[in-house]
Formats: C-alpha cells, sequence, structure tokens
C-alpha cells in the first residue's frame, strides 16, 4: 500500500505521544514493505529525529504561522494537487488543522479514502470551559470539520471515551474504529539500571512521584501541586518531579509552589527522551497522571513496563484503560484529599502495587506490542480501500 500519514508537527517535546505514535507507526508499516510518505510542517522539526526514521519519505512544509495551534502551510496544497491521487490511503492524525482542510478537499476530488484519528482532539473545551479557542474549534466544526467527518472513511477512537465525542459530532457508530494504539514493548526490555536519575539530580533517601507530559493547564498540575501540599503536611521523604516541555502554564504553575511554600520539594527537568526519560521511570516510587482530560495511556503504560505503580485520574480515556486492566490506582479529579491518600497508600504499600503492576506489564507486552498493533492498521487501511473501490465503481 502508498500510505499518507499527515500530522502538524514532527517533534517529540511539541508533539508528544501523537509524534511518537506516527513515527512508530511509519515505521513498522515500513518494515512491512508499505510506501510511506509523511506530510508535516517545519516548525520547530526535530531533524535527527527525521533522520532517524528509515524507509519513510518526510515532507516538512513551511510553516507560516502557528497560531492559536493551527499550523499554516501553503505548500501542502501544490503537493497535494499533483501528488495525492498516488497514495492508496489517507491517514489525518488529529481533528482540526490546515492540513486537513487542504488534504479532504483533494482526497475528495481524486476519490482517495482517508482516516482521521483525533487523538484526543475532538472536544472544543475540557469541562464547561468556553474562551477564544472555543468559539475558533466552533467555527471551524461548522465550516470544515463537520465535512471532513463526514467524507472519512472510518474514524479511529482509543477508548471508549473517543467514541462518545465522535457520536457527540454526530458521526456514525458504524464509522467508528476503536483501535488501542500499541506500544513499542522492545524499548522497554533492556532497562537502564536503577539510581542513574537519582544520582543526576542527587536525589537521595526520598520518594519520587513523577509526572511526565506536558506542562498545560489540561494536565491537572494544579490539582497535583496541591494534593502534594497535603501529603507533605504527614511526610517530607517525598519529591515531586515534574518532567516536560512549557506549554504556557509553567509561570501559574511556579506561582502556585511559591505560594504553597514547596520549592525544596518540586524539581523540573525539562523534556527527557530516550534513555533519560526511561531512567527517570525506573527511578520513580510513582507516576501520577492527574489531566483533566486525557484521551491516551502511553505514558501510564511506559510507567508500568518501567515497574513503576500508576496513579491515574478516572475522568478520562486513560483511566478507562487503567481500569479495564486493573492496571493501577484510580482517583476522582479535584479530589485532593483522595489523591493525597491514595499516594500515601502505594507507598506505604510497595508489595500490593508492584503485584499489581506486575500483572499489567505481562498484559501489555503480550497484548499492545506493535508487532501484534501493526496488523490492526493495515486491516483498517485495506478494509477502507475495499469499501471506497465499491463505491467509486458505483458512481
Amino acid at each position: 500500500m502508498k500510505v499518507l500519514q499527515v500530522f502538524p508537527l514532527f517533534s517529540l517535546p511539541h508533539g508528544g505521544g501523537t509524534v511518537a505514535l506516527l513515527y512508530k507507526l511509519s515505521e513498522a508499516l515500513a518494515k512491512r514493505e508499505h510506501e510511506v510518505v509523511i506530510y508535516t510542517s517545519n516548525f520547530e522539526l526535530d531533524q535527527k529525529y527525521i533522520d532517524s526514521l528509515s524507509g519513510v519519505t518526510v515532507y516538512p512544509f513551511r510553516c507560516l504561522s502557528s497560531l492559536a495551534g493551527f499550523y499554516l502551510m501553503p505548500g501542502i496544497i501544490r503537493e497535494a494537487k499533483r501528488k495525492l491521487k498516488n497514495f492508496d490511503i489517507i491517514h489525518l492524525h488529529c481533528y482540526r488543522s490546515f492540513q486537513n482542510i487542504v488534504i479532504h478537499h483533494y482526497a475528495r476530488k481524486y476519490g482517495i479514502p482517508y482516516v482521521v484519528d483525533a487523538h484526543g482532539s475532538i472536544p472544543r473545551a475540557a469541562g464547561e470551559k468556553k474562551d477564544f479557542k472555543w468559539s475558533l474549534k466552533w467555527l471551524f466544526d461548522i465550516i470544515f470539520g463537520d465535512k471532513i467527518l463526514r467524507d472519512a472513511s472510518k474514524v479511529v477512537a482509543e477508548t471508549g471515551v473517543g467514541v462518545s465525542e465522535y457520536q457527540k459530532l454526530g458521526v456514525n457508530h458504524d464509522k467508528i474504529i476503536l483501535l488501542t494504539p500499541p506500544l513499542d514493548t522492545e524499548e522497554f526490555s533492556q532497562l537502564p539500571p536503577p539510581g542513574l536519575f537519582r544520582r543526576r539530580y542527587n536525589i537521595k533517601e526520598r520518594h519520587i512521584l513523577l509526572f511526565l507530559g506536558r506542562i498545560h493547564w489540561i494536565k491537572g498540575l494544579d490539582f497535583l501541586v496541591e494534593s502534594f501540599y497535603k501529603l507533605v503536611q504527614s511526610r517530607s521523604d517525598v519529591l515531586l518531579v515534574i518532567v516536560g516541555s512549557d506549554d504556557g502554564y509553567k509561570p501559574s504553575l511556579d506561582r502556585l509552589i511559591d505560594r504553597l511554600d514547596l520549592r525544596d520539594k518540586v524539581l523540573f527537568t525539562g523534556f527527557l527522551g530516550g534513555t533519560e526519560k526511561l531512567s527517570a521511570l525506573v527511578d520513580a516510587d510513582v507516576l501520577v497522571q492527574t489531566s483533566i482530560y486525557e484521551q491516551g495511556t502511553g505514558v501510564p503504560f511506559e510507567a508500568i513496563l518501567c515497574n513503576t505503580p500508576i496513579i491515574v485520574s478516572k475522568n478520562s480515556g486513560s483511566g478507562e484503560n487503567i481500569s479495564r486492566i486493573d492496571a493501577g490506582y484510580l482517583v476522582e479529579w479535584g479530589n485532593k484529599n483522595e489523591l493525597s491518600n491514595t499516594i500515601q497508600y502505594v507507598l506505604d504499600n510497595p508489595t500490593e502495587a508492584q503485584n499489581k503492576t506486575q500483572k499489567a506489564r505481562e498484559y501489555i507486552k503480550s497484548n499492545l506490542s506493535w508487532a501484534k498493533g501493526i496488523e490492526k492498521y493495515e486491516s483498517l487501511y485495506a478494509r477502507c480501500i475495499e469499501e471506497n473501490n465499491l463505491i467509486m465503481r458505483g458512481r
């Protein structure tokens, strides 16, 4: 198959888990002798990351603007007009983007089937928050988004939460495919030795509570910090480590940390990848994901593969997956006492926490590897192509 993957960014610090998935999916497809092309932008482009992706052609179009997360790259128009007809299937990663507008137009013109994989980008806002971005998303949906979803061969949801989000926008249930993103379990087969992260940051006897992800308000870091404050009232042997790039929220978080007098109990490392990230996961005593909204379970599953217990907010798609396989501990978002007490419980009951983690680790290795998952993507693509051929012959 000739497969086109489309996403506005190709940088792990800025694109996070979606970029990692795009990389692994493209790599796995290429290894199975599919012809894979990626359309992306040059915004914060990670050329070394591209160079490490063998067998895949990447087109980074010049980005003229990234205002409100809408990456404008007019060069994609000419390329799509000339070459989109050569592909068998198109995979659109994320929902609202300039690229999707362009690709939708030419996919319809040339009769090429495409899949929309929103990766949690469907909601216009988390909760009831309606701001300028909410208005822009609403406008996009009215003018472009409804048509993009309507004309898609299939849409991909990662959890039941994702299925509900598509349905709220009017997508027929028959068009929705539930597909949990696979993990590169081989990456975790040989973990760094314990202690590397602790030595690098001179962390001695304290328990490490780890957050791994973008520093963004939607990640619920205020909830985490305030719950951590409650925890340190009863014990002093804990350190909150926040690993990730700032996505505009760090100044607010710094003010909260200073107000609660936690500066010597919180460590920011910035973005960590590769062995550095694995070392942080290995040395952590517990990983805490407190997102207001979270579609995927990539980070908690990575922690489990590093033998680290996890605590996740139950209101999310991530919480849904954790609950389904009893992989960790769940808390109600916003309940500071519950989160503080749950952290305390995990630290005080390491044997139980490790047993739960080990069972989940074996499940992930047996069921969620790329070796098994890539066939699901191939099957999805083949089904879309077959159904599209039937439609085209009937015209």
